[in-house]
Parts: C-alpha cells; sequence; structure tokens
C-alpha cells in the first residue's frame, strides 16, 4: 500500500506598518520583512507614493484615514485615537499570521478567528507616553504648535496608554529591536520578547583604507537627536564636520555652528543616500549623540569603515564597543569633546569596523524572522 503525505499548508501573511510617509530605519525593516515574505500584503494607516519610491509595486492596502482631505492626512500623527481605531477596524480575518511593525499604533490590529498568530517586531513601546514622556512633554518638537501639544498631552496619554498596554497584552510574540527595547517590553508591557537587530544593508559601503579628516553626523534636525552636541562639539574643538539632513532645528544648528561645520542636504531637504555613502566611506568617523532604540546609521557608518562615537544609551551599546569606536556617557558638549578627543588618540581599522557591522546584515535578519515566525505557527 502505497502511503501519500501533504505537505503542510502554507500559511497566510500580512505586515502591518504605522504609517508609510517618510523614509527611515522602520520603514527598511519593513522592506526587508517583504523580502522575508513576499506574498504578504503591507498594510498601513496612510502611505505617500510620492515620498517612499521604493515601495513603488508593493502591494501596500490602506485604512480609510487615506480617505482623508489632503491637509488632514497630512496631520494624521496628531490623532493617535484615530489611528488605533483604524487598525482596530481592519479586516484581517483571512490571514493565518500578523506581523506588526510597530513604534505606535499598528500593534492594535484585531485578532479576529481562532489560530490566528499575531507577532509584534516591536522599534519601541511608544516613546511619548512610556520612556520618554517627560522628554516630549519639555520639547514635543513640533516648533510654535508645541504650546498645543503640552496641553494636550495629559489630557489624552492616560487613555492612549491603556489602549497600547491592552493591545499589546493580546500579542503572542515579541520582537525587539534591541536589547534596549527588549527591557521596555518587559518593563512597559510586562512581557517577554526576543531581540532581532534591524537589517543593514552593507553592501553599499566601501570602506576606503585611507580615511579622510572630517567626521559626519547624521539624522533628523529635530530636538532629542541631539545633532546640537556633535555641531556644538566640532565647532569647540575647530575639527571638520559634515551634517546630514534637515528638520525643525535646521536653522538653529547653522546658526551656532563653526567655520569648520558644513550642512548637506538634496533638494528635497533631506539627504541623499549617495551623498552619505560617499561621505561615511572615508569619514575619519561618526558622531551619534542621539538616544537611539537601535540606530541603523550607526551600523551603516561601521559598514563603511568609519568608527562610532556615540550617546552610551539605548541601541548603540548593541553596537559600539571599543575595537570600533567611543561611548561617552552625558548628552553634554563636554562629553563629546572629551569622546572625540579619545577616540582621536586611537587606531580604528575600517576592515574591523566593517566586520562588527556585518552582526546586523540583513540576510542574517531575514533568516531570523522566517525562523521565528514559522517556529510560533509550527508550536501554534
Amino acid at each position: 500500500m502505497t502511503m501519500t503525505t501533504t505537505s503542510p499548508k502554507k500559511p497566510r501573511i500580512a505586515i502591518v506598518h504605522d504609517w508609510l510617509t517618510n523614509m527611515g530605519g522602520a520603514e527598511r525593516v519593513v522592506l526587508a520583512l517583504h523580502e522575508a515574505f513576499p506574498d504578504a500584503p503591507i498594510y498601513t494607516s496612510t502611505y505617500t507614493p510620492e515620498t517612499m519610491p521604493l515601495f513603488k509595486g508593493l502591494d501596500i492596502r490602506t485604512t480609510y484615514l487615506q480617505n482623508l482631505p489632503g491637509p488632514l492626512r497630512k496631520l494624521h500623527k496628531f490623532f493617535p485615537h484615530m489611528r488605533g481605531r483604524a487598525f482596530r477596524r481592519l479586516d484581517l480575518s483571512e490571514f493565518d499570521i500578523i506581523i506588526s511593525s510597530a513604534s505606535a499604533e499598528a500593534k492594535q490590529v484585531q485578532k479576529t478567528r481562532p489560530g490566528q498568530i499575531h507577532i509584534c517586531y516591536c522599534h519601541t513601546p511608544i516613546r511619548y507616553y512610556w520612556s520618554h514622556y517627560q522628554e516630549y512633554k519639555r520639547d514635543p518638537g513640533f516648533g510654535r504648535l508645541n504650546w498645543l501639544i503640552r496641553l494636550a498631552l495629559p489630557l489624552f496619554v492616560p487613555s492612549l496608554k491603556k489602549a497600547d498596554y491592552t493591545a499589546a497584552q493580546n500579542i503572542d510574540a515579541f520582537i525587539a529591536n534591541s536589547s534596549e527595547v527588549q527591557k521596555r517590553i518587559k518593563q512597559y508591557y510586562k512581557k517577554p520578547s526576543t531581540v532581532i537587530h534591524p537589517p543593514v544593508d552593507t553592501t553599499r559601503f566601501e570602506p576606503a583604507r585611507e580615511r579622510g579628516d572630517y567626521y559626519v553626523t547624521l539624522g533628523r534636525q529635530v530636538p532629542y537627536k541631539r545633532i546640537d552636541l556633535a555641531v556644538a562639539a566640532a565647532t569647540k574643538l575647530t575639527i571638520p564636520l559634515r551634517v546630514y539632513g534637515n528638520g525643525s532645528e535646521h536653522d538653529k544648528l547653522v546658526t551656532m555652528a563653526g567655520p569648520t561645520v558644513e550642512f548637506y542636504t538634496d533638494r528635497s531637504g533631506n539627504a541623499s543616500d549617495e551623498a552619505v555613502t560617499t561621505a561615511l566611506n572615508t569619514a575619519k568617523g561618526f558622531i551619534f549623540p542621539s538616544e537611539e532604540d537601535f540606530g541603523i546609521v550607526a551600523t551603516e557608518a561601521l559598514a563603511a569603515g568609519a568608527p562610532v562615537i556615540a550617546y552610551d544609551r539605548g541601541g548603540s551599546r548593541d553596537i559600539v564597543d571599543s575595537d570600533c569606536g567611543v561611548l561617552f556617557h552625558e548628552q553634554t558638549t563636554d562629553a563629546v569633546v572629551r569622546a572625540i578627543a579619545e577616540a582621536q588618540t586611537q587606531s580604528f581599522l575600517p576592515g574591523t569596523c566593517r566586520r562588527k557591522a556585518k552582526r546586523f546584515e540583513k540576510s542574517l535578519f531575514i533568516n531570523k524572522i522566517r525562523k521565528t515566525v514559522f517556529d510560533h505557527y509550527q508550536h501554534n
């Protein structure tokens, strides 16, 4: 008698992300998730194709917020209650596995039938009412509208926290993007998690053995990124610094900068990948003064052979060690000055820096994500 076996049914997977309106590290994670699961549609609250060319041709499905008039849709970040409701209303009943990519409300999507699995890739529990509430209250980063946000935060945060915590309790498995985020998930959601670092495309960098005399700093020029510390330190030391990016702090940074500090943006007012890649490939070092949940740009600097001078908090601790950079312990100009001075007494090898970056290769991310997702599916 001949026995026939049937292969297990291939699970249907959906990817859910907070919003697709500007390109950053979290959006590169979504692209890598799509590489891992190419048949999975991507759900998001709002989507602006013109600012997200790397998502062209992908199956992007939006919530009802996409139908708001243009000006209102652009202000979606002001309406977390609406965003949470929009995600809860999504009908994902056709999918066996839901993978949310969340630093905001995407994790509030609902399982609607028995047997569904929700796995959350958590970039961080929502910063502005869990880990960094007081910091955001002091300086929300909305410029002339800061006064309005300061008034609104105490009114809305309690109910937002409750909804976020409730959503977290219904998630089957958390994946944290760093050791720091793993601690936050345990502290705020009371849930365990597995660390899988975000993917880094190291192949776009070609580190030069002979390095230039300049340092680089990069990022959205908003208060919590603390680009001002890099600018102030370079000005005080009169060393060359190239600043890439734009944001609400740009004019302030230009005003405070000394003659050795130069600013670079592309036509859109941001830093182009090509310009950043070229600069990092020969930079003497990269200054990373912010407390980040992970810090993909710091790993990119390592991939380009540039040692990293970083604030000793958050994801930097997973990235930087004494072979490839210097950590400083206070967010002050003097601390950055001392760290740069220390780095200048050491000889960092571009090949060693690049080897450290290989720990975060995209192929490793994809393999780990696939294994984690299918392990949960098989044991469900």
